[in-house]
């Protein structure tokens, strides 16, 4: 089965993962709900950026999206051809990544091992990764002695290696200053323009501004609303994203 190969801007595989759906999706610690019966669509196409305050539940929509939280009740379903090898073919970024005690080029390494992918082709992924992310200097490198930029930069490159269909982002660029910022969002997008689906959160209005396609968001675990970048920040339809975006409290 072809595959897009990183930072060659072709489609797909063949047999995709997506749409990914949530019904009536609910998470529940203790009794309270942190996400509330979230009814939500993902398919191929727009950078989606899920906004909402602390708490709103942005995180954990992507820990269950991803399959690292099991929903307390409802459904999540990989609806594509190739949904039942969803989890090889998606990937997740947190906001501070886990690296191991090795070379930035080894890290990139490990994950596509443990796929099985062969030697050869691990090293043409490998260096196009790290060429993608603009890291091919710093390959030998010991990835905790990158900056904290570099590091989030490298866990990009270990999911752009493995080719994914679907990337969540959980606050990429949360502890990074506005220069490894810009970078990160570079790669993103570029990530983007592969063909890869690309679902993120971040707290930083701006950002989600300059990135999202269309915004997702959230409040006290639902979802209000769903809108292209252009219509949520101009004419939001709740009068709760109002309040969010004017940087008021919630009615």
């Amino acid at each position: 089965m072809a595959s897009a190969e990183p930072g060659n801007h072709a489609a797909v595989p063949e047999a995709g993962v997506l749409p990914l759906r949530l019904e009536g999706v609910s998470f529940e610690v203790d009794g309270l709900a942190l996400l509330d019966g979230i009814d939500l669509e993902l398919g191929p196409g727009p950078l989606s950026v899920v906004l909402g305050a602390n708490g709103a539940g942005k995180s954990l929509l992507l820990r269950v999206c991803h399959g690292l939280l099991t929903p307390t009740r409802g459904q999540v379903h990989w609806c594509g051809a190739g949904a039942a090898q969803a989890a090889d073919r998606c990937a997740m970024v947190f906001q501070r990544p886990v690296l191991l005690k090795r070379s930035a080029a080894a890290n990139v390494d490990y994950p596509l091992r443990l796929r099985g992918v062969p030697k050869a082709a691990r090293r043409d992924r490998i260096e196009r990764a790290l060429r993608a992310t603009g890291l091919v200097a710093l390959a030998e490198r010991p990835a905790r002695l990158l900056s904290g930029g570099e590091q989030q930069r490298l866990a990009l490159a270990q999911a752009w290696a493995l080719s994914p269909q679907v990337v969540f982002l959980d606050e990429p660029a949360a502890a990074l200053d506005p220069p490894a910022s810009r970078a990160l969002e570079r790669i993103v997008r570029e990530l983007a323009d592969t063909g890869t689906k690309i679902v993120m959160t971040t707290h930083d209005l701006e950002q989600a501004r300059r990135m999202a396609d269309e915004v997702l968001f959230l409040h006290r675990g639902r979802l209000l609303e769903r809108a292209p970048n252009a219509s949520f920040f101009d004419r939001p339809e709740s009068a709760e994203a109002r309040a969010f975006l004017e940087g008021e409290p919630a009615p």
